[in-house]
């Protein structure tokens, strides 16, 4: 039998570094989401990115509410998701800074007629606008309908995994 931890502690609290932890053991893809702003490019990584729908087709991503970026971001006609590489390692702690004014130094990138905004070199991109918004808990799950995709097959993406990134490798 398998004993687990409970979440709450007996006063109420969460142990949130142990939960965290936990959380980790999932291994994620890390997504750039990313859209114009008045002139310039705006956006941050996330490894919450879930497929919701095919018909229609709907993504999901979770923001940590407080974000100061999605405020920027979320007026945005379309916003891009760009599945980042393995390569792009460094871009993707580069766009988690807390710093968003440096998110975008270096970085190779293209802005669609729509103001998505989508990294070069991705294994995959999706042009989307926001459907819904729900609050849930210290996030927001944020909803957003696909209007375009593509994918890059020969580019492998990028994984996060127990808090350090790694690459997927076939199994034999």
């Amino acid at each position: 039998m398998i004993e687990l931890d409970d979440v709450g502690l007996p006063d109420g609290e969460t142990d949130v570094p142990a939960l965290r932890h936990v959380y980790g053991r999932f291994p994620t893809g890390v997504m750039a989401v990313c859209a114009m702003h008045e002139g310039d490019p705006v956006g941050f990584a996330v490894s919450s990115f879930n497929t919701v729908s095919v018909e229609p087709p709907l993504v999901s991503i979770s923001v940590q509410r407080g974000s100061s970026t999605w405020p920027l971001l979320s007026p945005s006609p379309r916003i891009g998701l760009s599945v980042l590489a393995a390569s792009q390692q460094a871009l993707c702690r580069q766009m988690a800074a807390r710093n968003h004014f440096d998110r975008f130094t270096g970085a190779a990138w293209s802005a669609t007629r729509n103001g998505a905004v989508l990294i070069d070199d991705a294994a995959a991109w999706l042009e989307c606008d926001l459907h819904d918004v729900l609050a849930v808990g210290d996030h927001d799950l944020v909803v957003l309908r696909v209007r375009q995709h593509r994918a890059n097959p020969d580019v492998a993406p990028l994984v996060f995994h127990a808090s350090q990134f790694h690459s997927l490798s076939v199994a034999g």
